[in-house]
């Protein structure tokens, strides 16, 4: 394990804190994390604000369409009671705010939530932050979007995500290697960021790198899967628990 892949909090420190708040994203920058991951939805009056889900049910208890509802009445939300007591009063951040926070020489992976509508103020908000481009990894399910964002903002990375199914009744796992591979071509995506699955494997992993791209897996909470995926060379992985990985796999090379 000569280069040990970039540790990044998925949605923040949110094992300890609660998800996608400006609180887990400090959690996971005291913890040693390299970067920080989280999702981005665009509100009824042309906000963007870190939100993972469609509505805000699961987080506040509230159940609200954040497509529906505007910024004031969201930021009107108690999204950390979930997580303790303690982190009550927790509010929702925008994206100027997070960008705000990030600290220098850190990483940010903006996951996208909404669709091609998100393009011009995230754009907006991304110029207006001062943070490095090279910093900067845009994220998406939808590929089609992701060779909009690479056609509109050539200056950002933008990588596709994908999750890997495995049907046990015809053994086999969807989409393939070679659909895989294909949808990188045609979408110019800078990279791939796949779920935490044995089908990345070494040749998935090395046409993929030969290829150009990047490499970035989610979500990956377990040592095993970690030493695997650095064995593999990947770029990053994004993790609910940074610190207590990142110190884990230090101490297999000899670290603090």
């Amino acid at each position: 394990m000569d280069t040990l892949p970039l540790i990044i909090g998925h949605r923040g420190a949110s094992k300890d804190a609660p998800e996608n708040t400006l609180e887990s994203f400090q959690l996971a920058w005291e913890q040693g994390a390299d970067g920080i991951e989280a999702d981005f939805r665009l509100t009824a009056d042309n906000q963007i604000i870190c939100m993972h889900d469609e509505t805000t049910a699961r987080t506040s208890g509230v159940d609200l369409e954040i497509a529906d509802s505007t910024l004031d009445r969201l930021r009107s939300l108690d999204v950390g009671v979930g997580k303790g007591a303690k982190w009550g009063g927790t509010r929702i951040p925008t994206l100027p705010e997070v960008l705000a926070a990030v600290p220098d020489g850190t990483w940010f992976f903006i996951e996208i939530k909404s669709g091609p509508e998100i393009i011009v103020p995230l754009e907006k908000a991304l110029l207006a932050s001062g943070v490095s481009t090279a910093r900067i990894r845009l994220l998406s399910f939808d590929a089609t979007l992701v060779a909009e964002l690479k056609r509109r903002m050539p200056g950002w990375r933008a990588c596709w995500l994908c999750d890997f199914r495995h049907s046990l009744r015809q053994n086999v796992w969807s989409p393939s290697h070679e659909e895989v591979l294909e949808t990188l071509r045609l979408s110019s995506a800078d990279g791939l960021a796949g779920a935490n699955r044995d089908f990345l494997d070494h040749y998935l992993a090395k046409q993929v790198k030969d290829l150009g791209r990047e490499i970035h897996v989610w979500t990956v909470d377990r040592l095993t899967d970690a030493r695997r995926l650095a064995a593999l060379g990947v770029d990053s992985i994004m993790t609910n628990r940074p610190g207590w990985l990142r110190n884990k796999l230090f101490s297999d090379r000899g670290g603090p």
